[in-house]
């Protein structure tokens, strides 16, 4: 059993590693596509970017949902993957902002695959290891991230962005693959069909974090707006992907390290932390007073990332009943998903109308509640 959980677990990571390297060939130049390519302003960026976000959210509770009930959970993983295949090729095909919509649809609906799989990696980890387990998955997407980012660097100038955006489609489908041919699911033990979640059957303590976690996501706006800022302040296009890659270096290191941290000294601290981390980087583009401050808050927000992704997923498995992980961790991402739709369309209103700082200043009081919140949350033991 443990040798078969190793290998689904390498195989999960692998699959990651290929979709984030396509996502993050393109992710770099994304804003940049948007605004200055399809002549966007910043409101519809944030639109965009924040709808995605949501369909994020909605996706991965309707797969964690119809998982738990049928028992399955291969088939929203691989379909997942063919989603945002599918859709990187439609970005090169763009020719206005409106296009952009039903691809970038399509491609965050390819994050059904989040639930599930997070429920299969849950289910086979223990509380010694589950932080670690998650931690190697973000660490392999962070990697993949970096290597996206590489190739975005070498070939962007070569290419362009549409062929680029067509070269991006070939990993994700290789995950697609892996997944599809190598992943053997097992038949559930029983034949029953579960009613599936309902919120009456969280606790108060997990409602409680689902809350808090909602309000850090308010004022947790697209990165976009961070790259944005970057070139306000002196950096050239042609550096604007290399911030990027900062940011992913940044996560990849730190997110295996702060998982297996999480097994040691508990999921509250380092939620914590991960909330401190963003709030100086927010503050660290407030208090620009140079090109490295702004190094410094890529790397920092790469931290920040690495920090929360797994003991997010981590803390939610524990806080919900066994029989409703996928479900769980689905309507918890379905939650702060549809908060970052008003999240970041908030942060370009607020750009255009009150000023490039505005957006910051809103997430750092946020921020705050949240960590003043999360102090209520009572850590589960086992």
């Amino acid at each position: 059993m443990e040798k078969e959980s190793k290998r689904t677990l390498k195989i999960f990571a692998w699959a990651s590693f290929f979709n984030d390297m396509g996502s993050d060939m393109i992710y770099p130049v994304w804003p940049l596509f948007v605004t200055e390519v399809l002549k966007a302003n910043m409101s519809v960026l944030g639109f965009v970017d924040g709808l995605g976000e949501a369909v994020v959210s909605i996706s991965k509770a309707l797969s964690g949902f119809i998982s738990d009930r049928v028992r399955k959970r291969k088939v929203f993983i691989w379909t997942g993957y063919v989603c945002g295949t599918i859709s990187k090729v439609g970005y090169a095909f763009s020719t206005v902002w409106m296009h952009l919509v039903p691809f970038r649809v399509l491609d965050r609906a390819g994050k059904i695959r989040s639930s599930p799989r997070d429920a299969v990696v849950a289910d086979m980890s223990t509380r010694q290891d589950r932080g670690r387990n998650f931690g190697m998955l973000k660490a392999m997407d962070n990697l993949g991230a970096v290597c996206g980012i590489l190739l975005c660097i070498v070939l962007f100038n070569i290419v362009g962005y549409r062929k680029l955006f067509m070269i991006a489609a070939v990993p994700a489908a290789i995950s697609a693959i892996l997944i599809l041919f190598f992943i053997k699911e097992k038949k559930p033990a029983e034949n029953k069909i579960y009613e599936g979640l309902s919120v009456k059957n969280l606790s108060g303590n997990a409602k409680l974090f689902f809350i808090l976690s909602a309000v850090f996501a308010l004022g947790n706006f697209t990165y976009s707006f961070l790259l944005v800022s970057a070139k306000l302040f002196g950096f050239k296009d042609v550096f604007i992907p290399i911030l990027y890659l900062l940011f992913a270096g940044s996560a990849s290191i730190f997110s295996l390290p702060f998982g297996r941290l999480a097994d040691k000294v508990g999921r509250k601290p380092l939620m914590s932390l991960s909330f401190v981390l963003w709030g100086l980087t927010v503050f660290s583009f407030i208090m620009i007073s140079g090109r490295w401050t702004i190094i410094l808050a890529f790397i920092l927000y790469g931290a920040h990332k690495g920090a929360l992704e797994p003991v997010q997923k981590t803390f939610v498995s524990e806080l919900s009943p066994v029989e409703y992980r996928a479900s769980s961790l689905g309507l918890y991402q379905m939650v702060i998903g549809l908060c970052a739709l008003p999240a970041s369309f908030i942060a370009g209103v607020l750009w255009d109308n009150m000023g490039v700082l505005a957006p910051f200043y809103f997430s750092i009081g946020l921020t705050a509640v949240s960590v003043v919140m999360l102090t209520f949350v009572k850590e589960p033991k086992v």
